[in-house]
């Protein structure tokens, strides 16, 4: 139930660049694929599904961004999620991933999650009309008497104080009870469907159930053929897809195995090359079905404070993934305002790790950090916030006369973000 929103969200945020039931029908089954595979092979309570701030990067920065006006972009992100999650697969059976992690400044980590939390967030706003583009100012706030910006700020109104008592599902609830509020709207005349100009009715149309038509849409659409040509800015995309990927299902399995007390005495967690692994295995599966980024979620420590310790609570959270292929309609019909509350809270957390940095250490560490942070909503990308916060931590550590800090994984990283810079000047 608590992460049953990114049924919604995902379809709402890939549909501007996919089939949106087509999406539906990819997160739904890769999400039960992946949490199964987690429960046979590493016994973890924890589910998976189409990453948040993976799944915007895909659609506005690389679809809507970097590929803008390349024909069927959707197709090229798919290969970079293929790709990416095929390289997570190697990675996870050599077991390299600790040298990976050592090498990233933990500030720069810190940085960068909160660098997400904005860009979720403003992604949220944006999907609201709550902020919307300006001749004069680039961005203003929008019409705060229209229903898709009322109804947005009560939802995110009432996702606050449900989380603030506790409540169980509160993101699901606030989706839930926004878009109740826009159907009385709807029947009320205040919200006026429009569908010429993208303003779709709230009422669901319960038609083509377990219709996998849409499939076809999504599954298997890879553009190899792009790479030959354009290959520093594949790499670029991928090993930005790789990062996000690979750092957040790091941080989730520390944070599930503390929630856990499952931790030995040197700070190692059992099994985890396996939680992994059932990663990356999801996002290669997720890719071919035609999904964003499969990765593990943090609602799942809802599952652990409910008393699971097994794949046997990941094993429900996959039947239900199935399950709700049959309340498609249902899922479709809901608007992007009523899920606008659940992107802009889940931004509010991610930022909360700005409180781990340094400001008053290295200027390298805090400089890398404020960089990432800044650029990732400025910039309207991911990917340019992580490039320029690891150029700056590199050419700052080389400045202070500290190169023998930088961990040769981090001068590779260096040299193809410089050669995805060239790339752009020339």
């Amino acid at each position: 139930m608590t992460m049953a929103y990114i049924l919604v969200v995902n379809p709402n945020i890939l549909g501007s660049v996919m089939d949106r039931n087509g999406v539906f029908l990819a997160t739904a089954l890769s999400s039960a694929f992946a949490t199964f595979v987690m429960a046979f092979l590493a016994n973890y309570p924890i589910a998976l599904s189409a990453g948040l701030g993976l799944n915007a990067y895909f659609a506005y920065t690389v679809c809507m961004g970097e590929l803008k006006g390349v024909e069927n972009a959707y197709t090229i992100a798919l290969t970079a999620v293929l790709v990416e999650g095929l390289i997570f697969v190697l990675l996870s059976v050599l077991k390299i991933r600790e040298y990976i992690i050592n090498g990233i400044p933990i500030s720069l980590k810190n940085g960068i999650t909160a660098g997400i939390g904005l860009f979720i967030a403003f992604i949220g706003l944006q999907n609201a009309n709550i902020i919307v583009k300006s001749d004069s100012t680039t961005v203003a706030l929008g019409d705060v008497g229209s229903p898709q910006v009322a109804l947005a700020l009560i939802g995110f109104f009432i996702l606050l104080v449900l989380e603030h008592y506790n409540v169980k599902a509160a993101v699901l609830i606030s989706i839930l009870v926004t878009w109740v509020m826009g159907m009385i709207a709807q029947i009320a005349g205040w919200y006026v469907p429009d569908p010429a100009n993208g303003v779709a009715s709230l009422f669901p149309q319960f038609t083509g159930i377990l219709d996998f038509s849409g499939l076809s849409k999504t599954a298997f659409h890879f553009n190899f053929a792009w790479i030959g040509g354009h290959l520093i800015e594949f790499i670029a995309i991928t090993f930005s897809l790789l990062y996000v990927d690979f750092f957040d299902t790091v941080g989730l399995i520390v944070g599930i195995a503390d929630r856990m007390g499952i931790e030995d005495e040197n700070g190692n967690i059992p099994r985890a090359s396996r939680v992994l692994l059932s990663d990356a295995i999801g996002t290669v599966v997720g890719a071919c079905l035609g999904t964003s980024t499969i990765t593990s979620f943090i609602e799942s420590s809802a599952g652990v404070e409910s008393g699971g310790r097994t794949g046997l609570t990941s094993v429900v959270t996959g039947v239900l993934f199935l399950v709700s292929l049959v309340l498609s309609p249902i899922f479709l019909a809901i608007p992007s305002f009523a899920t606008a509350p659940a992107l802009i809270y889940v931004g509010m957390l991610l930022f909360s790790t700005v409180r781990k940095i340094d400001l008053d250490g290295d200027m390298a560490d805090r400089a890398a950090a404020f960089v990432a942070i800044l650029m990732m909503p400025l910039a309207y990308s991911i990917s340019t916030g992580i490039m320029l916060g690891i150029i700056v931590w590199v050419l700052m550590k080389t400045a202070e006369r500290k190169a023998s800090e930088v961990n040769p994984i981090m001068w590779i990283i260096f040299a193809l973000f410089v050669l995805r810079i060239i790339s752009l000047v020339v």
